[in-house]
């Protein structure tokens, strides 16, 4: 083989080796990465009036990179998300052909130095107890299929599973014994158990009598029976939000399926966990009313104005219900100023005494004696 006519065997270990057998990537990640590949090798064909078989390393450089993603964004009308997807793909074989490719290193270096295109992400929210309890009174329970969507987006509302987590469920997956539960694999290959509530027990119990199926099967079909898609499940909630557009305008709004549905707690209120920062509550900020320059607690009666203490007022309180007043002293116990106190204990120091008349701030220090 040529050196120009190199690219098809390195794509061709990039699939097979990189991806299936090092990186076991999944099925899902292979069919995008195809994707990708498929449209930038039709779109260098047109460029370069060549056929891909005989393409080089060096004929996707990163001018025909650039133009590419221009491409996707022009022509086929994609959003930022799904060229940084692409180039994603593209960064991850180039980063492989760097190793058995060293000599072209330099066009290597300038594609991975592509960055990706910055776009606003959209808050996503969340649904209301009251919109909760409409979605679930739209689907028709007289029919097959209004059964199955009810059953469905009570799933969906309880655990918080994605999209691709509930069309993924099957029979087996289901507990509905003692801690009844369902296990699914979701993102990243991670395996989780979620809590099922006492009304989605009983629904999929229902459920699950009247569709006797295989256990491995798919546990909410389609019309024909097989497993329902992405677009299937979005479809379902548009239909039943299009029955109740007064209660549910929140979803009418946004017009899609959000990835996560938020999950309850026991009390039925939905959970802080998956909510957006804006919607948690705030705690109320705390003010210290004696730091300097910060305004006091305004008094009882603003009429009347700051209440003075008399003499004995506040100098001491009362005694609990219940406790004895026999080894109290009677009568209200004063504490002596401190000048009176320096004046007691030190009658014939005249400089400790004047200190104490003329000082009254002067802290317990100074009736210690010195150390001279």
């Amino acid at each position: 083989m040529t050196p120009s006519a190199n690219l098809p065997r390195l794509l061709e270990a990039f699939f097979t080796d990189r991806l299936v057998r090092q990186r076991q990537a999944s099925p899902h990640t292979i069919a995008a990465y195809r994707d990708t590949f498929r449209l930038l090798l039709g779109f260098a064909r047109e460029r370069l009036a060549k056929e891909p078989s005989s393409f080089g390393l060096a004929d996707l450089d990163a001018p025909l990179i650039g133009a590419f993603l221009d491409h996707l964004e022009k022509a086929r009308d994609n959003k930022a998300r799904t060229r940084n997807v692409r180039l994603a793909a593209i960064h991850s074989f180039f980063r492989y052909a760097a190793l058995h490719e060293p000599g072209h290193a330099g066009s290597i270096q300038r594609v991975l130095a592509m960055p990706s295109k910055r776009y606003d992400r959209k808050l996503v929210g969340f649904l209301s107890r009251p919109e909760m309890d409409a979605i679930l009174a739209a689907p028709d329970r007289t029919s097959w299929a209004g059964r199955r969507d009810f059953i469905l987006l009570l799933v969906a509302i309880q655990t918080g599973l994605r999209v691709s987590e509930m069309i993924g469920l099957r029979p087996c997956d289901i507990a509905l014994d003692a801690g009844a539960h369902v296990r699914c694999v979701g993102k990243g290959r991670k395996e989780r158990c979620t809590p099922l509530r006492k009304e989605a027990v009983a629904a999929l119990r229902g459920w699950m009598r009247e569709c006797p199926r295989d256990p491995t099967g798919p546990l909410f079909p389609n019309a024909r029976g097989g497993r329902l898609s992405r677009d299937g499940v979005q479809y379902v909630l548009a239909k039943h939000v299009r029955c109740r557009p007064e209660e549910l305008p929140f979803i009418e709004a946004e017009a899609h399926l959000a990835p996560r549905a938020p999950a309850l707690h026991g009390d039925g209120s939905a959970s802080t966990r998956r909510r957006p920062i804006r919607h948690r509550p705030l705690a109320r900020p705390r003010v210290d009313r004696d730091h300097a320059g910060l305004p006091h607690r305004r008094p009882q009666d603003e009429r009347e104005g700051p209440r003075s203490l008399g003499a004995d007022e506040g100098l001491w309180r009362s005694l609990p219900t219940g406790r004895s007043t026999s080894r109290l002293p009677q009568g209200p116990l004063i504490m002596p100023s401190l000048p009176a106190r320096l004046a007691q204990d030190a009658p014939g120091d005249p400089h400790l005494a004047g200190a104490a008349r003329h000082n009254p701030e002067l802290g317990i220090m100074a009736l210690m004696p010195s150390s001279a």
